[in-house]
């Protein structure tokens, strides 16, 4: 027996009926772009998420490419992390902003707001605050020093690409930021079979800009008025598809909660970085640190668990960045972390066996 990081079909094998009848009935209208689906699951999306505008995309990228056009970025400074996958980094390549990376808090390993806020100047625009793992970032504490510091100017952005779902202080994950991005990718919490993306807004002057940029500028058809606009947009085979799991999504969150919980008590003291069972984490990843991280992940690919590294490389160290413009801060946290961190399968379709197989190995470890 072997058990595998993640294993995407089996939740499609479990509603293959109900996912089937979307997609045949989103095929049969004829309308495969600029649908009745893509329309209600923007709007069905943004009540779950409690937000007037959601506004859908090919892809989690460019939902970040597009919020940091309309936040004013394009050579710009935006204020990131280097431990989150480099996809902020990515979109800020493309529009030409400065990414400025800090440090993380080493206890939940998301952005500090003490060294974001200390990296401000008045070349800032925005500030991207990633929930990284399914763990949502406390956004008021941004906000609430940002304004301190008479910088209500700076635009906050949720990235929510691992947190589809999660819930702090009555707030969910999407509602905290003046905008926030989603990415469908198949194996988040919410996911499409392909790619898709959205962004959420409240304000009605920003939703509209944003759906410009993502359909050529236009303000209608064939007039292009906003700068920069480009072409991006989800279909109506995925929307469908999305619309049918979302009902399922708060049950998929807990299930995944479960596991973790049920990893955290197996595991030694020598594990750490175990998340909380609160509605603020949705477990997207099973992250946990060790000292001989290699050691142990040997260990466990003997005893038949998939394991992973999310992530090894922080952003600014990558090949591709040497040489471009960026701002580095401190980073001592975020440089020990990547030393220690690995994944462990989690994900709601894992069989008891497959739960207890890494429950045991866990446990070995002691």
């Amino acid at each position: 027996m072997s058990v595998p990081l993640q294993a995407p079909l089996r939740q499609y094998q479990q509603l293959a009926t109900e996912i089937d009848t979307a997609v045949q009935s989103a095929l049969s209208s004829g309308r495969w772009l600029f649908g009745t689906s893509v329309d209600q699951f923007e709007k069905s999306f943004a009540a779950y998420c409690c937000v007037p505008f959601v506004i859908t995309v090919a892809n989690g990228t460019d939902a970040l490419e597009i919020s940091l056009i309309a936040a004013g970025a394009k050579e710009r400074e935006v204020i990131t992390v280097a431990n989150a996958g480099g996809y902020t980094t990515t979109a800020c390549r493309i529009i030409g902003a400065i990414p400025v990376y800090v440090d993380i808090d080493p206890e939940t390993l998301l952005m500090s707001p003490q060294h974001a806020l200390a990296a401000v100047t008045k070349d800032t625009a925005a500030l991207v605050v990633t929930h990284l793992y399914g763990r949502m970032a406390e956004v008021g504490a941004f906000r609430a020093g940002l304004a301190a510091m008479g910088r209500e100017d700076v635009v906050i952005i949720e990235d929510c690409a691992q947190a589809h779902g999660a819930l702090l202080n009555g707030k969910r994950a999407g509602s905290c930021g003046d905008l926030a991005t989603f990415s469908f990718y198949p194996t988040k919490n919410l996911g499409a079979m392909g790619d898709g993306g959205a962004i959420a807004c409240h304000a009605p002057d920003i939703a509209a800009k944003i759906r410009a940029l993502s359909q050529y500028g236009w303000s209608q058809r064939y007039c292009s008025t906003v700068p920069h606009g480009r072409n991006s947009r989800m279909d109506e085979i995925q929307a469908a598809i999305l619309l049918s799991k979302l009902p399922h999504l708060d049950n998929w969150n807990e299930r995944r909660r479960r596991i973790v919980h049920r990893y955290r008590a197996a595991a030694s003291a020598a594990f750490n970085s175990w998340y909380t069972d609160s509605p603020a984490f949705v477990a997207h990843l099973a992250v946990c640190r060790h000292r001989q991280r290699d050691h142990v992940r040997a260990l466990f690919s003997e005893a038949g668990v998939a394991t992973d590294v999310h992530y090894p490389t922080l952003d600014c160290d990558q090949p591709s960045q040497q040489g471009l413009p960026m701002v580095v801060h401190d980073l001592h946290e975020s440089r020990a972390a990547s030393r220690e961190i690995f994944t462990l399968p989690c994900f709601p379709e894992m069989t008891e066996d497959e739960i207890s197989l890494v429950v045991s190995a866990l446990q070995a470890h002691r």
